[in-house]
């Protein structure tokens, strides 16, 4: 096996700082944006319960720390913007958790505080998630005086029964009437969210369901397959035979059943589980997906972007402490909670004899670009692939392989003038064909050590909150 090391690859590239770009016209302008510009996702960790099928980062709070969650996210929203240096964020998400636990006024201040220190357009998408319960629904007009113009509500199921075994706290009743509301109040800018392989489900009971959503949905929507994650009550429930889930013939039907129902209903697929019509797409969720800058505030939140701000020029992949205590502790002694920094390549913009502007990229950030960038039913085109990979293109790493020929002739791949991606019936089993991707890709660059930071204490792997 031939490996060929990037920093080999690119030895002859000339290297420029930030601070040179403008004495270098459009182009080094264009390049500037890999960092002037970021995604911002604020996790709010508690839950009033625990659902039986989650693992995610979130507590149980025993007592009302709203105002001091507020100060914490604030504090470090502040720290990780200044230690950025982006001028602008192109859009924030509020995830949880259970974000519409919060405040209304937390939520204004956190977007005052992004809005004091960079440019943040009236126009920019600002999401928060909701549980569609009563309490829920009554706080929908205050999130949008405060600055939320779009909804992703986590309606999951429209079945009474299965929501109490998902231990959901919202009736069906509620949710619909939640939706409504949110409807109301951002016409065709809400999301719902809804989980297909549940606990005795079928697929005609699956196909009823999606004909009751079609008839009150907005214009996205959002598919996920129930995972069973160890730990979880549902995965003891299961294991110990007291529940039944669908095997994998029959979530694969209802995947298949949901792409083609949406898609007789004017919604296009744009990524693995989500589907727009009118354009509705998540523009929070296609930074993540394209690979751009995302910072990551609150417990657990997961952001990789470079931090100029403390000399760095390198991305990060940056976790923070996952324990709200623990992390707002951190943040108040600190500035802010990041308990776990990993770098992904070299951050100088680089102008090749060619006069193309690009990153210097290590494995880490090619193997982000390609698993994030299949997941879209656009996959990557040539260009974006060339700004990380300027010396070998998608060609040169992948259309010479055996492996990777053998997924193109059977249609599962598609490489040709517009880039590489799932055809239709790829995207349905990308899991399986990402592997002989990553194959290719380590042949070509090779892979360095994860390392921490070494001014940053050991972490462990941990459900982190951050892209779904």
């Amino acid at each position: 096996m031939i490996k060929v090391p990037l920093r080999a690859a690119l030895s002859s590239v000339r290297c420029f700082s930030t601070r040179e770009l403008t004495e270098h016209g459009s182009d080094w302008a264009r390049a500037a944006e890999l960092t002037e510009r970021a995604s911002l996702y604020v996790h709010w960790p508690y839950c009033l319960r625990r659902c039986t099928y989650c693992n995610f980062n979130k507590y149980i709070a025993k007592e009302n720390k709203d105002q001091l969650m507020t100060r914490c996210l604030q504090q470090e929203t502040e720290t990780l913007l200044q230690l950025s240096k982006v001028s602008s964020v192109t859009s924030v998400f509020f995830g949880g958790g259970t974000p519409s636990l919060a405040h209304p006024s937390t939520i204004a201040a956190v977007l005052q505080t992004i809005s004091s220190r960079v440019h943040l357009s009236d126009e920019a998408e600002v999401t928060l998630e909701v549980n569609p319960t009563p309490a829920g629904k009554s706080k929908l007009e205050d999130y949008c005086s405060a600055g939320v113009n779009r909804f992703s509500i986590g309606l999951q199921s429209l079945q009474d029964e299965d929501l109490k075994v998902l231990g959901r706290d919202h009736s069906c009743d509620e949710a619909l009437q939640t939706l409504d509301e949110a409807r109301r109040l951002c016409p065709g800018r809400v999301s719902v969210d809804v989980m297909f392989g549940r606990p005795n489900q079928t697929l005609e009971s699956w196909e009823n369901e999606l004909k009751e959503l079609l008839e009150v949905c907005d214009d996205h929507v959002s598919l996920y397959q129930l995972t069973l994650e160890r730990g979880t009550e549902l995965f003891k429930q299961v294991q110990s035979g007291r529940v039944a889930v669908p095997g994998e013939d029959v979530t694969a039907a209802m995947y298949q059943c949901a792409r083609t129902k949406l898609q007789l209903r004017g919604f296009l697929q744009y990524e693995v589980s989500n589907f727009a019509r009118h354009d509705s797409v998540s523009l929070h969720n296609l930074s993540y997906w394209k690979g751009s800058q995302y910072i990551g505030v609150g417990p657990g939140a997961h952001g990789r972007f470079v931090p100029l701000g403390d000399g760095g020029a390198v991305r990060e992949a940056r976790t923070q402490t996952l324990e709200p205590d623990v992390w707002t502790r951190e943040v108040l002694r600190r500035g802010h909670g990041t308990r776990r920094r990993i770098p992904l390549g070299r951050h100088e913009l680089c102008l090749t004899n060619v006069n193309f502007i690009h990153e210097k990229c290590s494995f880490d950030r090619l193997e982000e670009v390609l698993v994030m960038g299949m997941r879209m039913t656009k996959g990557i085109n040539h260009k974006h692939w060339k700004r990380f990979s300027p010396e070998m293109s998608l060609h040169q790493v992948f259309g010479g392989s055996a492996d990777v020929k053998e997924l193109l002739q059977s249609g599962q791949l598609i490489l040709d003038d517009r880039g590489l991606r799932c055809s239709w019936d790829g995207l349905a089993i990308l899991d399986s064909l990402l592997p002989t991707l990553l194959v290719e890709l380590e042949k070509h660059v090779s892979p360095g050590p994860h390392r921490d930071h070494p001014d940053c204490r050991d972490g462990h792997t941990e459900r982190t909150a951050g892209p779904r």
